[in-house]
């Protein structure tokens, strides 16, 4: 009788399973064909000219600002980031107060909507710091919001290096900075790669702090001061115009083919680093 009830509770749950698994990816599959069905006839070369004007709504501009600010707020967060979890994980004592409410503060900055990041990079950075709308603004106000991603796969990466490889590396005479960057960092290069990742997909659609930080001119930046658009930006602008739906269409097909792009260029990039 029990292993009847345990049979028929193990069939509930594989079918509960592969339904939800089923579910999820139809639902992603169907977020996909619809935009690529509304997007793709409206694909044109016109979109790809290097200068935007009101008889031409180019991506192009956009798409090479994109590219720059993520660029720029990796440049940022990254060594923050990866040198809070390696204090996290490397230096601090257990149960400390501080590390207490380092973790506490990062999964709170976690859960911050992205609009909440905009309103306080507009008073902080645009303002008070008098960076204007720019992409400098821009650039700080997502690094801090890529922060608690960074940090937190990067500490869960360290934590799953076993202890052997830093008793190991202490046994041969190296010291902890020593062992920290050349043992533990590569052991655990997977998993702050993915982390990277994330944030990268973070950053490519984010358009509420931009807004506020950022701004929507429609040019490639010419410095780090200057006003600019990313391209989740420039969809947003173009669709709250109504005048150019097909066009908005098209940027959301290009968008979706960056962030895929993004994912299968870095998981090609972490094999090849991982076999070296």
């Amino acid at each position: 009788m029990k292993k009847n009830k345990k049979c028929i509770f193990s069939i509930v749950v594989r079918i509960a399973v592969v339904a939800g698994t089923v579910f999820t990816v139809g639902i992603l599959l169907f977020i996909v064909g619809y935009i690529l069905i509304k997007g793709v006839p409206h694909l044109k070369l016109s979109l790809f000219e290097f200068e935007y004007n009101s008889t031409n709504t180019s991506m192009m501009p956009a798409i090479i600002n994109t590219i720059l600010m993520i660029v720029l707020t990796l440049v940022i967060a990254i060594p923050i980031g990866v040198i809070t979890a390696i204090y996290l994980t490397e230096y601090s004592k257990r149960n400390n107060l501080l590390i207490r409410i380092i973790r506490i503060t990062t999964e709170t900055l976690s859960g911050i909507p992205s609009i909440i990041y905009g309103l306080f990079g507009y008073i902080f950075f645009v303002i008070f710091m008098k960076f204007d709308y720019s992409l400098l603004s821009g650039a700080l106000t997502l690094s801090i919001m890529i922060l608690p991603i960074i940090i937190r796969t990067t500490e869960e990466a360290l934590l799953a290096v076993p202890n052997s490889y830093r008793e190991g590396s202490y046994g041969l005479g190296a010291g902890k900075i020593r062992t920290i960057f050349k043992i533990v960092l590569p052991a655990a290069f997977q998993g702050i790669f993915a982390g990277i990742i994330l944030s990268i997909g973070r950053i490519v659609g984010e358009s509420a702090a931009l807004i506020y930080t950022a701004g929507t001119v429609p040019k490639i930046a010419s410095s780090l001061l200057s006003s600019t658009r990313t391209l989740s930006v420039h969809m947003y602008s173009l669709w709250s115009e109504g005048l150019y739906t097909n066009e908005a269409y098209a940027t959301a097909v290009v968008l979706l083919i960056i962030v895929i792009g993004i994912n299968a260029l870095a998981n090609r990039v972490s094999k090849k680093i991982i076999k070296r």
